[in-house]
């Protein structure tokens, strides 16, 4: 590996002092670190030999003490090169390769109390990471933090794609725009039960961004932990973006750590085609290796479960309405068509206590029991019966964000769970965070987070988090995160006063959300006028992109969330049935940010691919090279597309299905209709 690391004066601006600069293994990108002459950290970061980030200040304001951000010095730099391949025990792929150089540069304070701080730059071929270290030290041994300062000067007046920085959820739709244009008090559009924070223009990460010229830029975080969620503050007249941490009301501060400390990663991914976004696996390759020696008891797998009738009012959470869903006898029904259908498990909610008094009240601690079921509930009963049929339970917790009862089960859960044979869990926090003043994104709910997957462990269990907090690829470290939501998933279509979810939604999402990790977004809707139920709502796709979605939007667990009704003698079932969760590799085929876009996916174990193709409210044709099948091999494509006059609105659920044989010399053009999609199984012969 070549790797190139100058140092030199820089005479093209009076003000830099000292450069220290490192480039990507295939050298197309640069980052330079320097001082300004007032000791200012900054970084600059080139793409061949044009700037993507311009001069960006680095630093910190800490509570009574004198801001960390000026008057350093540098003391030592030091490089290193990397270049390895680790295995996903699931995923998207079965191995990532990590290859990257390193610069770390360790800084002193010339004057007063001296105080240390190290910068440390992963460069890899598609984008950066950088953070922040407090070494131990006399001086400054408590770290209360009031703002993190971290700068990326743009260099245009970009198109973004972007959701408002709230503090609480990231339940908003995107918004399309130039940076001078984002307004995001303004554009706060998600029709959440919660009352919501939202600084004035800031958005949330990932933000996803185009340049004039056709670069693609991401802005996320890596290794989230023990810190404060990240957004963004917009300047829209100097165009720049600065770190905005979520903070607390119940503090002065927004973090709070003790020397020696690093923060999360601040991720720059940077790719020529849009497609590369979701190839590059960046955010991933910035955490640590796993913790967890085996987890071989969590299998990926698609899912059925007592949800979706809830969000159309034909049954209810808790039981006093008179409709309750979660009885045993519903259980068995999901438990069985399950079986039938090639589908490994099923998730029951509203199966435990307290739910007559969950959404709009304050006094929500202590209302959830995890362990007592409702009377018309055997939870012993469906285990075994689920368990006789092959298909497993799949937990929930709802904890309507009343963190302090939560903790106080958890251990009693997670035990219940581990008696029980049951390995996965979906947690749920609607509404504000008790105790008051907390922020779902900040410090405080980012350790609950975290401690409940890491308590998790122990009982071998997996946690798929609602209202969560974003993903920062910590996948990787403690692989039983499996999948979140934190974003606007499918309920939305069921009950948003705005009508739902638009076309565009899901092709922005895939270039936005879905870098940061798994997106539990519950596709497979069929009945997409949602009738009888509903007269206003209806979900804003085809049938074919509602199957596109298995493949498209990645996730180690799928559910098929409609209910059995719809399901039961349509032959488009039958790709749900087929379709894989767990990936030997994966093809990004085309795409642009919410326009479109086409992934293809190798199952494991079985060498069978699945393609998924969906678009927003525009259709179009796509012609589609097969080459990434497997050359001198036969396959039978079963292609379940948009008929000929389907359309999101007018007749969603036209669909033609046809089946032909097919190898890698074959190429297919795919017709999307307004708001459709194309779904394709590749069985090997």
């Amino acid at each position: 590996m070549f790797l190139l690391v100058g140092i030199c004066c820089v005479y093209s601006c009076a003000k830099e002092v000292k450069n220290v600069t490192i480039s990507s293994p295939n050298e197309e990108l640069n980052v330079a670190f320097f001082l300004l002459h007032d000791g200012t950290p900054c970084y600059k970061v080139l793409h061949n030999t044009k700037t993507v980030i311009d001069t960006s200040t680095l630093g910190f304001e800490l509570k009574a003490v004198s801001p960390l951000d000026r008057n350093f010095k540098i003391l030592k730099t030091t490089t290193n090169s990397v270049d390895e391949t680790w295995n996903m025990p699931w995923g998207e792929q079965e191995n990532v390769r990590n290859q990257y150089n390193e610069l770390k540069i360790e800084l002193q304070e010339k004057e007063a109390l001296q105080r240390k701080l190290n910068l440390v730059f992963k460069v890899y071929d598609d984008g950066i990471g950088f953070r922040y270290e407090f070494p131990e030290q006399e001086h400054l041994k408590e770290v209360i933090i009031t703002d993190e300062n971290t700068e990326f000067q743009l260099t245009g007046d970009h198109t973004s794609w972007w959701i408002p920085g709230d503090w609480d959820i990231y339940e908003h739709l995107y918004t399309t725009s130039k940076i001078s244009k984002i307004d995001a008090l303004s554009k706060a559009n998600h029709g959440s039960l919660a009352q919501t924070y939202i600084p004035e223009n800031a958005v949330n990460t990932p933000f996803t961004m185009r340049t004039a010229d056709g670069l693609h830029i991401s802005i996320h975080e890596a290794a989230l932990l023990d810190y404060s969620g990240m957004t963004l503050k917009v300047d829209t007249e100097n165009l720049s973006l600065q770190s905005e941490l979520v903070g607390s009301e119940r503090t002065t501060y927004k973090v709070k750590r003790t020397t020696p400390f690093t923060t999360p990663w601040r991720t720059i991914q940077i790719t020529e085609k849009a497609t590369e976004l979701i190839d590059s696996k960046l955010i991933v390759n910035l955490n640590e290796p796993s913790k967890i020696e085996d987890i071989s008891w969590f299998k990926p797998m698609k899912y059925t479960g007592i949800w979706w009738e809830m969000h159309l009012g034909k049954s209810s959470w808790d039981k006093a309405a008179g409709k309750h869903g979660a009885t045993t006898e519903n259980a068995k029904a999901f438990i069985d068509f399950s079986a039938k259908n090639n589908i490994g498990g099923v998730l029951i909610e509203g199966w435990n206590t307290g739910w007559e008094h969950w959404i709009g009240f304050e006094d929500r601690e202590g209302v959830f029991d995890f362990i007592t079921p409702y009377d018309d509930y055997d939870l012993e009963e469906v285990v075994r019966y689920a368990n006789e049929k092959g298909v497993e339970i799949i937990m929930h917790h709802e904890t309507s964000a009343a963190i302090g009862t939560y903790d106080k089960q958890m251990d009693k859960a997670y035990k219940l769970m581990q008696d029980l044979g049951i390995h996965s869990v979906k947690s749920g926090y609607v509404g504000k965070i008790i105790p008051k003043g907390e922020y779902h994104h900040g410090q405080w709910m980012v350790n609950h987070y975290n401690n409940a997957v890491m308590k998790a462990v122990d009982y071998e269990v997996a946690v798929n988090a609602h209202e969560p907090i974003k993903a920062t690829g910590l996948r990787r470290t403690y692989p039983n995160i499996i999948s979140r939501e934190g974003l606007r998933g499918q309920e939305f279509n069921a009950w948003a006063a705005d009508g739902g979810n638009p076309s565009e939604h899901l092709p922005i999402v895939a270039f936005t959300r879905m870098l940061a990790g798994p997106v539990d977004y519950t596709p497979g809707i069929f009945n997409i006028k949602l009738t009888p139920y509903k007269e206003n709502n209806q979900v804003n796709t085809t049938i074919s992109q509602q199957l596109a979605l298995y493949v498209v939007i990645y996730s180690p667990i799928q559910m098929a969330a409609d209910l059995i009704e719809n399901y039961e003698g349509n032959p488009a079932l039958q790709f749900i049935k087929d379709v894989g969760v767990d990936w030997k590799q994966t093809k990004v085929l085309n795409g642009e940010v919410g326009d479109f876009v086409t992934i293809a996916r190798e199952e494991r174990n079985t060498g069978n691919w699945f393609l998924g193709s969906i678009t927003d409210e525009n259709s179009r044709e796509l012609n589609v090279s097969l080459d990434f099948l497997a050359p001198n091999t036969t396959y039978t494509a079963t292609i379940y597309k948009d008929a000929a006059d389907a359309h999101w609105n007018d007749n969603p659920t036209a669909i033609t299905i046809e089946t032909m044989e097919v190898t890698s010399e074959n190429t297919v053009k795919l017709k999307l209709a307004a708001g459709g999609g194309t779904a394709i199984s590749f069985i090997k012969k």
